[in-house]
């Protein structure tokens, strides 16, 4: 069998304003970043899916002869990508070899597993009986089909939309999706992970429910409040009602949907000239103040973490991801490699990145033949 391999490349992400609001009905605003995951393939004569993860000293083996695919864990992204595909028309008869290599750092809330599953997406959709080339808004979706809604778990879609579209996206997902995509004049971030491990499951299911439930309480006693339009100025008329961890709760995340909307014109009306990285900066720190008083995110290495890249020259940073360990991240135009430096002198692995491109496919040229005499 002729085996042309081709290699999709999709970055990571980072949340740059919006944390803990998409599941809310409310829009986030998103980065991907020069981390990317690489998986190259081809196609092989036997039905098996077979590739190599020399990053985490591991290998993927599974059969393509019973379908749909039986499960083998919890999040099995590998089978679950195959399955939204054959319920959308793909038909998978021949085996795939491959391999997966990346920089994203993993569990870390800077979306390995959603730019793994573009990737794998990606290169599926390629190698089926019935190829088809999807646009990156497509691959987001069955991104999203395959690890959120496949396995029940309360993210949502930021992150795959941001690693497939790329570049810094706006996406709103209620009352339906919209996506903007922009190319301000942003300099460069410096993400700090802290290898402290994350709690991504556990965080999103107290902090989500939590706000859906004061949400749900208000609106039975006040029916005209909502998350998207009563002004922060009006949440003392809730005072009342609530325990101070609640109030604190409310107070934090219609603070974080403001900074989001005054990020946003920003970025709306961004030029080289006029951009205001120290603005932009300041708004990124204000909504950590936010994560981690209200939301309770954060940990006492990230703060100290974010301390030492403010104190090295950052205009400003955040908590990245769902929180409680993972990454934070620094905006850095002037200044990177003295941040990097802080970072790592305060306990974390420092990467110096950009705003990048979303999904990409690259054909490799086979080898031409000698010519036989």
């Amino acid at each position: 069998m002729t085996n042309h391999r081709i290699t999709a490349s999709t970055p990571g992400r980072i949340c740059l304003f919006g944390e803990h609001q998409d599941y809310l009905g409310l829009p986030v605003i998103a980065a991907a970043i020069s981390c990317r995951i690489q998986l190259t393939a081809g196609r092989s004569s036997r039905p098996l899916i077979n590739l190599n993860l020399p990053d985490i000293n591991s290998r993927e083996q599974f059969s393509l002869r019973s379908q749909p695919l039986a499960y083998a864990r919890d999040r099995d992204y590998f089978r679950s990508a195959v399955n939204v595909l054959l319920r959308n028309g793909f038909r998978f008869s021949n085996g795939i070899d491959g391999e997966v290599r990346g920089t994203i750092p993993i569990n870390a809330g800077t979306s390995s597993s959603s730019a793994l599953l573009v990737s794998w997406l990606n290169i599926l959709s390629q190698l089926a009986d019935n190829p088809q080339s999807l646009p990156a808004m497509r691959l987001a979706e069955l991104a999203y089909q395959a690890e959120v809604l496949e396995f029940g778990e309360p993210g949502g879609m930021m992150d795959h939309y941001s690693t497939a579209v790329g570049g810094v996206i706006y996406l709103e997902s209620q009352p339906a999706i919209r996506l903007e995509t922009y190319h301000p004049p942003l300099g460069t971030f410096v993400l700090g992970n802290s290898r402290e491990p994350k709690d991504t499951i556990g965080i999103l299911g107290r902090v989500k429910h939590g706000m859906l439930r004061l949400a749900s309480q208000l609106t039975a006693q006040d029916p005209a409040f909502s998350l998207h339009t009563t002004p922060a100025e009006h949440r003392s008329a809730y005072k009342n009602q609530l325990t101070s961890d609640e109030y604190v709760l409310l107070q934090g995340t219609l603070a974080n949907r403001d900074i989001l909307r005054r990020a946003l014109t920003m970025l709306r009306s961004a030029s080289p000239a006029s951009f205001d990285n120290a603005a932009f900066g300041q708004l990124l720190t204000d909504h950590h103040q936010y994560l981690r008083d209200a939301q309770r995110i954060s940990t006492p290495k990230i703060d100290r973490m974010l301390d030492a890249a403010l104190g090295a020259g950052a205009l400003g940073g955040k908590i990245n991801g769902s929180g409680g360990g993972g990454c934070m991240f620094a905006y850095a135009p002037n200044k990177a490699e003295q941040v990097a430096e802080a970072i790592e002198r305060a306990g974390g692995q420092a990467y110096v990145v950009s705003v990048d491109t979303g999904t990409t496919l690259r054909a490799h040229t086979p080898p031409l033949r000698e010519p036989m005499y």
